[in-house]
């Protein structure tokens, strides 16, 4: 059987741009985080993606956060 992988976006927060800056404020759910968490050579770490929206929501933040997670799937040969 042959595996294919599905990507699966995890909501961890919410952000906005700092106004007049390069910068993305951004507010996280510590408890959703943590479970998006990894060891990597002896430290704990979450990888994140920010990304913008395409509308700002209803507490006009544009940009949203997201941790993706691999799932490997097995696929049935034809």
């Amino acid at each position: 059987m042959a595996t294919t992988k599905n990507y699966t976006k995890n909501y961890v927060g919410k952000g906005t741009q700092v106004k007049g800056m390069e910068i993305v404020k951004i507010t996280l759910k510590v408890e959703e985080l943590l479970k998006h968490q990894y060891e990597f050579n002896g430290q704990m770490l979450v990888t994140m993606e920010v990304a913008k929206t395409k509308q700002a929501d209803k507490f006009e933040k544009p940009h949203t956060v997201y941790v993706t997670t691999v799932e490997e799937v097995k696929k049935a040969k034809k």
